[in-house]
């Protein structure tokens, strides 16, 4: 059986491996876009090294664009196989791809304008909006803990992950010839004693394992400073000094865990005075997919709720749909907290609300999640006096915070306890992926020192054989 790594590999985005059984069955895990570099970006995501007509299953941990954003390329360019996901990530996916499709075709526009003035060819979107709506024809929910056979060669199992709502394990016992191969996949692996989502759970011995590496070079803070640090922010901006508290957040799960935690500051009359809006369409829908999927929610949630039905909304909370109520929040002059994607500052509503706001002093940025180094965000987060968004540079005169403690990653020593769970001397390999490259070398050191030996960093499309 052969194994090879097609995207993810010495970085973070582009989520891609390629299984080739002895039979020749194909199976892909995960099927990411490239994110944050810019023209190059495009490049490496229509360069997918394989051909998708040939791609029989494919096995999706989780919703997050750098898993899954390029299942409608494959699909527009032939694959026709079956998308294997949990339930919630297949409702995630629906509204997520399509906004993705929507993203590439607005963002195109923009760049032929660019060709034509200079006199060249217009060029495609990677996809648009009906490419995303019609692969979800290809996906199959299939519920933790339930074993999904392929063709009698293959078993897959979900465990959950922690990540996201529905991130999930992925668990592969393989037949191959007299040997039963056991193989892991974890996607995205969560914190522990998160606020909503369960924490990751164990999962089965495996020969293999492949594993992600995001933080595996750090600590976060504790997840119960999170609330404070975030009240702070709000009491300090809006309060103090009368601005607007702008955070940037990826549309499923972060955006989810904020607005959870200010209706819990709320309820405990904590909060101020003042309007809370979600500038998201996206996260939007993604928060009444979270208020569908309430079997994902851990017990302390399940608790609050029994005194607060809606633990995603509060009075002075509001949710913005229409561009035009958008727009509106920028010529605002009254104090408000402003929740917006993306996450990274590269795209969505949350490019102008900056582009309006970032020169003003009264105002704080506050970033709570990872971004990748070539990212607007990444820049704006180092301290980069000046910075340029929409093609016009920008002094960065408001305050910048960070709260790391409300990152959906695990840090290397929740990354240790979750894989606890095995016999470190039945894991034939463990495979790194899913890191910047810097990263990735400390953590195999941190796991060589906990007692892992066989551990690898694969190369770009690098094959093996297991």
């Amino acid at each position: 059986m052969k194994l090879q790594f097609m995207g993810a590999t010495r970085e973070v985005t582009g989520s891609k491996h390629l299984i080739t059984t002895k039979s020749g069955l194909k199976i892909l895990l995960d099927c990411g876009m490239y994110q944050g570099k810019g023209l190059e970006t495009d490049a490496m995501n229509r360069d997918l090294g394989f051909d998708p007509e040939e791609i029989d299953y494919l096995v999706l941990s989780h919703a997050h664009i750098d898993h899954s954003g390029l299942i409608p390329f494959i699909y527009k360019l032939g694959f026709r196989g079956t998308v294997l996901c949990t339930p919630a990530t297949r409702d995630l996916c629906a509204i997520m791809l399509a906004d993705a499709g929507r993203i590439q075709e607005q963002d195109t526009q923009t760049f032929n304008k660019k060709r034509k003035a200079q006199g060249l060819e217009p060029v495609e979107p990677i996809y648009d909006e009906r490419d995303a709506q019609a692969c979800m024809s290809c996906f199959i929910s299939v519920p933790y803990h339930k074993k999904f056979n392929i063709e009698g060669e293959v078993t897959v199992e979900f465990f959950d992950a922690g990540h996201i709502l529905g991130s999930a394990f992925v668990y592969l016992e393989i037949k191959d010839g007299r040997r039963r191969i056991k193989l892991g996949f974890s996607g995205d692996v969560g914190r522990y004693d998160k606020q909503i989502l369960r924490d990751p759970e164990p999962f089965p011995q495996v020969d293999y394992l492949i594993l992600e590496s995001t933080y595996g070079d750090r600590l976060h803070e504790s997840l119960q400073d999170a609330e404070t640090e975030l009240l702070k922010a709000v009491l300090d901006t809006c309060t103090k000094k009368k601005g607007k508290l702008i955070i940037p957040s990826f549309a499923i799960g972060r955006a989810q865990e904020i607005i959870y935690a200010l209706d819990r500051l709320e309820h405990v009359k904590l909060l101020p005075d003042i309007d809370v809006f979600v500038d998201s369409p996206l996260s939007v829908s993604a928060t009444n997919i979270m208020r569908l999927h309430s079997e994902s929610f851990n017990q302390s949630i399940a608790d609050y709720c029994k005194n607060d039905p809606d633990p995603f909304g509060f009075d002075r909370l509001h949710y913005i749909q229409s561009v035009e109520e958008s727009k509106q929040l920028n010529v605002r002059h009254k104090p408000c907290v402003i929740i917006s994607a993306s996450g990274m500052m590269e795209a969505g509503r949350v490019k102008h609300h900056l582009a309006n706001h970032i020169d003003n002093p009264a105002t704080t940025i506050l970033c709570v999640g990872y971004c990748e180094p070539t990212t607007l965000g990444a820049k704006i987060m180092r301290g980069d006096e000046e910075v340029s968004i929409f093609g016009q540079r920008h002094k960065v005169r408001a305050e910048v915070r960070r709260i790391e403690s409300l990152s959906g990653h695990a840090d290397y020593n929740e990354l240790l306890r979750y894989i606890s769970c095995q016999d470190k001397k039945k894991v034939k390999n463990l495979f790194i992926v899913h890191g910047e490259e810097e990263t990735q070398r400390h953590f195999a050191d941190t796991l060589n020192r906990a007692g892992w030996h066989h551990v690898s960093i694969p190369q770009f499309r690098e094959e093996v054989e297991i």
